[in-house]
């Protein structure tokens, strides 16, 4: 389990015990299971969407967890996300405008923070280290089933320097020499498809569960409600079913790199 989860799980039971309080009072007084309370203390499931301010709220710690988060390095849906994303079997990323994070070069990653000269240089080495960080689940003993599909905007939209996009293009090609990872391009000549609404990401949980991460320009959003899950699955298989077969999408990927010099 990482460090940072650790502690703070070990914080909320210091916190629940302080008061005088069993997992059976903290999920009744939150609404939730004995089950999923004592899961989420032991870091057997990630905490459902909004289960820190919650939390917050029950135990009148004016904020506490919520801050934590914040200072542990990460927003709360991105730990939330990045729970998710640590421990799932499939992993399924459709993006429209840039390459998913899991796959980022360095350079790139650190091109898309410095645009509009927004973040401070510490701010952007930590999201970068973070990112970079990440990228470990395709290190692990069992990594997950990853499929990307991309649109062609992301090959030809200039991030960086064009040193920076062929290296990040070339990456993506040696990138599928993993065994459980495939890439799909859906070519310009598609035209209107599903995936213009904007990219996602589904993970398969060990329990089976599908969870659904969506972005946007103020902050990302978990979904695990069912019915907006199957919206989001179904979504995926149209946008797949657009893309080109996975040699097909490499050989694509390669051309295109070829023009970045």
């Amino acid at each position: 389990m990482d460090d940072r989860l650790q502690f703070l799980l070990d914080e909320l039971r210091h916190a629940r015990a302080s008061r005088g309080m069993t997992q059976e009072d903290l999920a009744r007084a939150m609404n939730y299971s004995p089950s999923t309370i004592g899961m989420v203390e032991t870091g057997g499931r990630r905490p459902p969407p909004g289960f820190w301010e919650l939390l917050d709220k029950v135990l009148k710690t004016g904020g506490l967890f919520v801050r934590l988060l914040k200072r542990l390095g990460s927003p709360q849906w991105m730990q939330e996300w990045e729970g998710a994303e640590r421990e799932a079997l499939v992993l399924r990323s459709y993006q429209s405008m840039v390459v998913p994070g899991l796959l980022q070069t360095e350079a790139y990653a650190r091109s898309m923070f410095q645009a509009g000269n927004m973040l401070t240089d510490e701010e952007i080495n930590n999201r970068v280290t973070n990112r970079l960080d990440r990228q470990s689940v395709f290190t692990r003993e069992k990594p997950p089933q990853f499929t990307a599909v991309l649109d062609e905007a992301v090959l030809r939209r200039p991030i960086g320097s064009p040193r920076v996009m062929r290296e990040q293009l070339l990456h993506l090609v040696k990138a599928t020499e993993r065994p459980r990872l495939r890439l799909h391009i859906v070519p310009s000549s598609v035209g209107a498809y599903l995936g213009l609404g904007g990219p996602f990401v589904l993970a398969t949980l060990p329990s089976g569960e599908d969870v659904a991460y969506l972005d946007n320009q103020l902050k990302g959003q978990v979904i695990d409600r069912a019915e907006d899950v199957t919206l989001v699955r179904e979504a995926w298989e149209s946008i797949h079913g657009e893309a080109l077969p996975h040699q097909q999408s490499v050989e694509l990927i390669l051309g295109v790199a070829e023009t970045w010099i």
